[in-house]
């Protein structure tokens, strides 16, 4: 840890472990937080029989992993060989189980709410890196939102793996945290700045007009809920100009690019798929150029609220 720090205030009406002012609060709280990330460490995907309906054991083992480390792998053997359609249903009856009914709005979303990724030239789609076959940094879900509109959960389902390549990496956003909390407490006083992070407006092909979204990257809502938005990209995004943000900046991006412990790694198969409160990921790229085409197929929904319990 580093102790020639700047002095740093997050003001909190009542002091809790996400207050700088509060160490002993802070380390109780990680300590509990490192031990519950490692006993799940090595944890294998849960199993579900019917993804449209998880039985109390399942439900219970699902909200358990997402309480103590953000997110649960799970596989869903039934759904493997489903057809899509009967999968999107099942997705969004999974969702409800969980609380997840404030699905985002997505101008891709399809039947049920459900958006498709996959290679696509669709107008709207086209030169989004989702609907490619190229990888994808490290960043958090709709990390492009208004601060009030940020995405909070999501659930991520392989209907079709790719032939090659697609592999996930996932870490939970607390972990990221704790990283940059205990390196220097000031990264946190920054990142937590209400303009630390700038992403410019942006105008679609087809008319669509997004606005400069302007906000924090940590912050931490009325339930005392930790949330992140974040990217690791290099263009069309502003850092502030502090010499804190921007040390924290690249104090973060190191410890991704060279992984932490508790990284977790899923290449996913058909019927599996992961449910988490946004956490931090990426993707690599699949099914190289030269074969020209990619049948591989994730559905994703998105929402503005946590899994419930967690």
């Amino acid at each position: 840890m580093n102790n020639n720090t700047k002095t740093a205030h997050i003001s909190t009406k009542t002091p809790n472990h996400w207050d700088l002012d509060a160490p002993k609060i802070y380390a109780r709280w990680r300590e509990n937080k490192l031990r519950q990330s490692q006993e799940m460490a090595n944890a294998e995907s849960l199993v579900i029989r019917d993804l449209a309906k998880p039985d109390e054991n399942e439900m219970r083992a699902l909200i358990e992993s997402c309480a103590k480390t953000n997110m649960a792998l799970y596989e869903a053997p039934n759904a493997a060989d489903q057809h899509p359609d009967d999968t999107r249903l099942a997705l969004r009856s999974f969702s409800e189980q969980m609380d997840l009914k404030i699905a985002e709005d997505h101008r891709s979303a399809g039947k049920n709410g459900v958006v498709a990724l996959t290679v696509s030239q669709a107008p709207s789609q086209r030169g989004y890196l989702p609907y490619s076959q190229r990888p994808m940094n490290w960043h958090t879900d709709g990390y492009y939102n208004a601060p009030d509109q940020q995405i909070r959960a999501m659930v991520l389902h392989c209907v079709n793996p790719a032939r090659s390549g697609g592999q996930n990496q996932f870490l939970d956003c607390e972990i990221a945290y704790i990283r940059l909390r205990d390196h220097n407490p000031a990264f946190i006083h920054a990142l937590m700045h209400p303009q630390a992070m700038t992403i410019p407006e942006n105008k679609t092909d087809d008319g669509e007009f997004r606005p400069a979204s302007i906000g924090p990257v940590f912050s931490v809502d009325k339930n005392n809920h930790l949330a992140m938005r974040y990217t690791a990209r290099t263009r069309s995004i502003a850092w502030r100009q502090d010499e804190d943000t921007q040390a924290a900046v690249r104090f973060l991006q190191n410890l991704l690019e060279n992984g932490d412990p508790f990284t977790k790694t899923a290449t996913l198969k058909a019927g599996q798929g992961i449910l988490c409160n946004n956490s931090l990921h990426n993707r690599t790229g699949f099914d190289p150029e030269k074969d020209r085409s990619s049948d591989r197929l994730m559905f994703r929904i998105r929402f503005h609220n946590r899994v419930k319990g967690t």
